[in-house]
């Protein structure tokens, strides 16, 4: 089978040849590896996943020595987290849309070398991402604790703010299925270490009908739907099926056991994720993280619905040997042979 292949397999519940795998690194795992092992370590990955994205707007850029802006005008800096950052500024610092305004979702420059990034996929699926699509889009053009106000004091502003970015966000989908892609993937991180940031009623009241809408795009394009939100948000779980979603990430273990996610859900819903990067990575052996793995690839990818990964980009305080294990032991996939 192709990476492709496998992926789709997963996908549809169907145990492919091997459980197909996705390794990412932050800047800082990637440099310590290279310390480690020269860059001859990348030839060994083999990720089943391609990511696509379209081009950014004409206000992303650095604007200065360490922060970046975004397309949305937010902007982060990087002198502390080299990889995303921490919002430095306030693009809503009011209840006040008027404006607030949008690049353009389906501007020709946007597309611009799009069939050609699938087109690099090779045998690997290729997966359409919006980072940031709802929830974290609001907050980070709002402040979190002002959308948090807002949402008991104003909520008719949460909602037409939501329903600004969701029609954004519907309006990208709708131009990248029509190219040859396999699955669309929504980051948006709800959760924290116990539970939802928002708490249920919440999520229900301003999230679920946008995210309905959002996933809807996809799968009405006959597209899987994967998303990927950190911390204990398995409460939502039901809903995420009802919606149509496909595949769950990132799967953390610290939150979640992922031996009875696959048990409870695993006949509706796959999983992507599952080797902790919390603990297990930077803090446990070698043969830990191969036995940790071995099980993951035996009992979640069981009958298919898993694709094995890091519970997020490895982080720099990851082992560089454990990492190795790490790879050797997807590699090895479900024979049990920790390499």
């Amino acid at each position: 089978m192709t990476n492709r292949e496998r992926v789709i397999a997963a996908l549809n519940h169907e145990e492919p040849d091997r459980v197909p795998y996705q390794i990412g690194f932050t800047q800082v795992a990637r440099e310590r590896m290279t310390e480690a092992y020269g860059r001859s370590y990348l030839e060994l990955i083999d990720n089943a996943i391609h990511p696509v994205s379209s081009r950014p707007g004409p206000l992303e850029g650095w604007v200065s020595e360490h922060v970046w802006q975004d397309q949305f005008g937010v902007q982060w800096d990087r002198s502390v987290d080299r990889d995303i950052g921490v919002v430095c500024n306030r693009v809503l610092p009011e209840r006040d849309l008027s404006g607030l305004t949008f690049p353009e979702p389906g501007a020709p420059e946007r597309w611009e070398g799009f069939e050609e990034a699938i087109a690099a996929a090779g045998d690997r699926c290729v997966q359409f991402g919006i980072g940031f699509s709802l929830f974290e889009r609001a907050w980070t053009l709002r402040g979190m604790d002002e959308l948090f106000v807002d949402m008991m004091e104003a909520p008719e502003f949460v909602d037409e703010l939501l329903d600004m970015i969701c029609d954004w966000n519907v309006a990208l989908v709708e131009v990248a299925v029509t190219y040859e892609i396999d699955m669309v993937h929504f980051g948006d991180d709800w959760g924290a270490q116990r539970g939802l940031l928002m708490g249920p009623e919440k999520w229900e009241r301003f999230l679920m009908p946008r995210l309905e809408r959002m996933y809807g795009a996809a799968k009405d394009a006959g597209k899987y739907v994967s998303i990927h939100s950190c911390g204990q948000v398995q409460e939502v779980f039901p809903h995420l099926i009802e919606l149509g979603v496909d595949c769950f990430n990132p799967f953390q273990p610290e939150v979640m056991d992922p031996f009875e996610m696959k048990r409870r859900y695993g006949d509706r819903l796959a999983f992507w994720g599952g080797v902790s990067t919390q603990q297990l990575l930077p803090y446990g052996t070698p043969e830990e993280v191969r036995e940790q793995v071995r099980r993951l690839l035996e009992e979640v990818g069981e009958g298919g619905g898993y694709i094995c990964a890091p519970a997020h980009s490895i982080p720099g305080d990851a082992k560089p040997e454990n990492i190795m294990a790490l790879i050797e032991t997807v590699n090895d996939g479900n024979d049990g042979d920790g390499g």
